[in-house]
């Protein structure tokens, strides 16, 4: 426990400083972390005796993050992914040279790797810049982390104490509705007293973003358990002490950061 909580207190100080330092910090830490994430994603899925393409993925998952960047930093358009396709098409390439019993697999995952968590990243990456005329502005990525730390900090709590009726015993034994519903309330306060910070957003759409961050974060949570589960691993590596790995601790994210991305779009747009 002790273990857990120093690795918390520094992750939580590495975090905000990411954001809190500029744009440049907060693009390379998130790249890095991206990158960390997939890497992670293809390291558990080898363990199943599947093998994806981990090096064209990994380069995949860079382009994809620095063609965003660029048209944040350097005004470039999106028609610059299209450097992807010969680097998509090289994972069907690579494998003809293979003597693998399962291709498609290899092939499936290596996208699938990419989407899961690459492209979340991206759309959290994004909130940085994307509704304040394309410069950077750090109080949308640091109110999604606050509203999402707040909801896994509430159902723990309330779960603890008032915990009875499961709310997916197959993949997450603990999770229960009241912890659900006790996340949902503490994260729907956090986003409340934003609201009072960051004015620029107005309070009723700070309470949406609160209660979709908490319920597709635990819809995250619990895809990486059955992803898990389906690998027979208890975490997902060894990064953070007392943690498991980057998927571990950004699980909630990689689902809940293109909901609420769409969600801001929609509403502020």
């Amino acid at each position: 426990m002790k273990t857990r909580a120093i690795t918390a207190f520094f992750f939580t100080i590495v975090m905000v400083g990411s954001i809190f330092l500029g744009a440049y910090t907060f693009s390379v830490f998130y790249l890095l972390l991206s990158l960390m994430a997939l890497s992670e994603f293809y390291k558990l899925i080898r363990n199943s005796g599947i093998k994806p393409h981990t090096g064209i993925g990994l380069l995949s998952g860079g382009v994809i993050f620095l063609s965003l960047a660029s048209c944040y930093f350097l005004k470039f358009e999106a028609r610059y992914l299209l450097l992807l396709i010969p680097l998509l098409v090289s994972v069907f390439i690579a494998e003809l040279y293979r003597k693998e019993k399962a291709p498609f697999s290899d092939i499936s995952y290596t996208f699938v790797g990419l989407i899961y968590t690459n492209i979340p990243f991206c759309f959290f990456y994004a909130l940085g810049f994307s509704f304040s005329g394309n410069t950077y502005n750090w109080h949308l990525p640091l109110a999604f982390l606050l509203m999402l730390w707040a909801s896994d900090t509430g159902a723990y709590l309330f779960g603890r104490k008032l915990g009875k009726h499961k709310l997916f015993e197959r993949h997450s034994p603990k999770k229960t509705w009241e912890g659900f519903f006790g996340g949902v309330l503490t994260s729907v306060l956090v986003a409340i007293a934003v609201s009072f910070y960051f004015k620029e957003i107005a309070a009723p759409v700070w309470v949406g973003m609160a209660v979709l961050v908490v319920s597709f974060g635990t819809l995250g949570d619990l895809v990486e358990s059955m992803l898990k589960r389906s690998l027979d691993v208890k975490d997902s590596g060894t990064l953070l002490p007392g943690h498991g790995g980057v998927l571990d601790r950004f699980d909630g994210l990689l689902i809940a950061a293109p909901i609420v991305f769409t969600y801001l779009y929609l509403v502020l747009n």
